[in-house]
């Protein structure tokens, strides 16, 4: 059976701020299955995680800081709020400028997971195209699998492998079981430019998805931002998912 689709609801912030329970009632109607939130505009963890929760929305995982310092009890709390064990967040990208900065990056992510755990919650790590770059002759990508705790899953965003130069289906496949939610964006290949709807771009989605087939537990949906209407995209981009027979819906 297809993994179930969810929305980062990144994707639509600006509409979220405007209006958040219109917004999450049009993501239901759609068919999405789950979110995956990041930050909460126009309205309060609590009242999202309830208007979710009546509109049949799970919550997948949260992207938010990582819990650390002055922001432990931050990321401690809302995850206990919106009743989520996976927290997601990304690497900044000048700490791929160097081998130390990669280790102090990953001292820094390992000790984050010690905390994570002592609250029953999992760690994971949203990937840009940064850490496909070079250090020092090896991929970045490849010396965070080497010193990250085994226990810090990867949220493979699939899009920023393969613009970073690497190969989303030979990242998905070496990580297994490590990679439970994939990211699925679509656009020109570009950094700097503007995304598509899923199945507009240049991904080639069947093979993605099927090396994750038995080890990919959500397809999330995120945009950073589109050319087109954001809602238009982000239904475009399940009809093309579910009608391939890619993702599961809801409807």
């Amino acid at each position: 059976m297809p993994a179930p689709i969810a929305l980062q609801l990144y994707t639509v912030r600006d509409a979220l701020a405007r209006n958040f329970r219109a917004v999450v009632t049009r993501i239901s109607e759609i068919g999405y299955v789950g979110v995956e939130p990041a930050g909460f505009p126009g309205t309060t963890p609590e009242e999202a995680s309830n208007m979710l929760a009546d509109l049949g929305l799970e919550i997948c995982s949260i992207h938010t800081h990582l819990p650390l310092g002055k922001q432990k009890n931050e990321v401690i709390e809302l995850a206990k709020e919106l009743e989520v064990t996976r927290v997601i967040s990304s690497t900044p990208r000048d700490s791929f400028a160097s081998l130390d900065g990669v280790k102090e990056l990953c001292d820094r992510w390992n000790q984050a997971c010690e905390t994570a755990a002592e609250y029953g919650l999992e760690l994971g790590l949203h990937n840009h195209y940064w850490e496909f770059g070079q250090v020092d002759g090896r991929p970045g990508f490849e010396l965070l699998q080497e010193q990250l705790d085994p226990r810090i899953l990867f949220q493979v965003d699939t899009y920023w492998v393969s613009v970073g130069g690497g190969n989303p289906v030979q990242v998905i496949e070496k990580l297994g079981d490590r990679a439970p939610l994939l990211h699925i964006k679509d656009g020109p290949g570009n950094p700097q430019a503007d995304m598509t709807a899923i199945g507009e771009g240049i991904m080639d989605w069947p093979p993605i998805v099927k090396a994750g087939q038995d080890t990919a537990e959500w397809l999330i949906v995120e945009l950073d931002r589109c050319a087109t209407d954001m809602l238009e995209a982000v239904e475009k981009s399940y009809r093309y998912l579910t009608r391939e027979g890619l993702a599961r819906g809801a409807r």
